[in-house]
Order: C-alpha cells, then structure tokens, then sequence
C-alpha cells in the first residue's frame, strides 16, 4: 500500500525583483505551515514575481534561492516546490524546482512560454517531461501557461499528481479553474495548482484561487481570492488506484507522439 501524501500550498503576496525580501518572506510563510508536510509548494517565480528582465534577476543552480530551498526542505524534513530563474549555459529558464530534504534537486523547464507577455523573448523553452518519484508518488511538474495545453499534460499512466505553480492574473482566473478541473478530470490524477495574489511590476492583478482537486475533479481545497492562505491537505493513492480501477479510461485513451 502506498503513502498518502501531505501538500501543503502558500498562495502569497511577492515583492516584485526582491530576491531576498522574498526569501525573508516566504520563510515566515513556510513557518505557518501547522503540521508535518510531505511537499510545500509556492507560486511561480516566487523570489522575483513574473519578471521580463532575467539578466537581472537570474540566479545560477548552486545560488541563494537554491541554498535556501536546501536549508528550508531540510530544516522541515519535507520536499519544497517552487519556480525561479536560472541561468545556464548563457539561457535564461523559468526552472520549476523540486528539492527534497535530502537536497538532491529535481527540475522542469517551462515549455510553454507566454507569448503575449513576451516570456518567449527573454527566455529558453525546455522540452523535457518530468516526473519525480517521491514517497511512493510519480510528480509531474509544470509551469503556468503549459496548463492550457492538455497534449503536453496528458497522462500515459505515468504519473499520480499534477503540479503547475503559476502567476496567473484575475482577468483570466476563470479559466485557470476550468483548466485545472479539466486536468484533473481528463488525466484522472491529484492536480495542485498555487497562484499569487497581489500586482507587479508588470501591471499585472493576481487574486489567487489556488487550488487541490481529486481526480474527479472535485475541489479538496480552494484558497480565499486575494488573501494570503497557508492550507495543508491528505491525500490518498488508495482511492486514487481504486477510481481508476473502476473507471478505466485509459484503456480507450488516443496514441499519441510529441515532437519537441
């Protein structure tokens, strides 16, 4: 039998291209976290804010930013989660960090760069689809804009939770719970989606509404729009193995090939 998993989610406020204000800040946040937790995910970009400006604001794989995910997942004995930009190789990534107490990180590369900000101007697509295995648990990683494309999300049987840490603004808040509904529901896995509240240095409005949702696309938990929010949840492989045992949909599901 396989683990059931704690997730705890930090739906904050971030201080726009302050690294280490947001470090300060998102220490205090993890500090509220009330129970033991397996993963502790925070939002997209969560030590800058959706920044156009990587040269400034990048940080290399053995930074400030890391060594402090380091400290923090091993200070609370669990697996922090969050996106941040790197630099390497002279490309700049919007690199999605899995680091788990023991410090041997994980990462994904944002695929899908937003367009009508500019995102694909500044930085480097990745093309890699990862999964972390955790506790028992296949993790599929991936970043704000790649969950409007269910193609690149599709689950082959490969893994149990989906993640996407974003900043998604309020003007399209809308279809981030639609979207995230509908990933749960047609992947028939956990989905965790973390957003930001607050505005940036981009004029952008983000009100939140993070959410957890059951494979059947029920909500485990919806954060307050606007608020800062600090929520740990159970969730449990059983009753996921048992709905798709009973529900077999992945036996009628299309082939398929991406080509990166």
């Amino acid at each position: 039998m396989k683990k059931k998993l704690f997730i705890s989610i930090i739906q904050s406020k971030v201080f726009w291209e302050n690294k280490e204000k947001n470090r300060v800040h998102f220490s205090a946040m993890i500090d509220k976290v009330q129970r033991e937790s397996d993963l502790i995910v925070l939002p997209e970009m969560f030590n800058t804010g959706f920044s156009l400006k990587p040269e400034k604001n990048y940080e290399e794989i053995n930074g400030k930013t890391i060594s402090w995910m380091r400290e923090k997942a091993r200070e609370k004995k669990c697996s922090i989660l969050g996106s941040i930009i790197i630099k390497h190789e002279n490309k700049f990534f919007n690199r999605f960090i899995f680091m788990p107490p023991d410090g041997k990180l994980s990462f994904y590369d944002k695929k899908h760069l937003f367009r009508m900000a500019g995102e694909h101007e500044h930085y480097s697509a990745g093309n890699k689809n990862v999964i972390v295995n955790y506790k028992g648990w296949r993790i599929r990683l991936l970043v704000c804009y790649d969950l409007r494309f269910p193609v690149w999300s599709r689950n082959k049987n490969n893994y149990d939770l989906l993640i996407y840490v974003a900043n998604w603004p309020t003007s399209r808040i809308f279809q981030w719970n639609a979207l995230l509904t509908a990933r749960a529901i047609e992947n028939q896995a956990y989905v965790v989606g973390v957003n930001r509240i607050g505005d940036d240095g981009n004029n952008f409005i983000y009100s939140g509404s993070s959410e957890i949702i059951n494979p059947k696309g029920e909500n485990l938990i919806n954060a307050e729009p606007n608020q800062e929010f600090v929520q740990t949840i159970e969730i449990d492989y059983d009753l996921l193995d048992k709905y798709r045992e009973n529900f077999p949909v992945s036996r009628d599901a299309d082939e398929f090939i991406i080509n990166n």
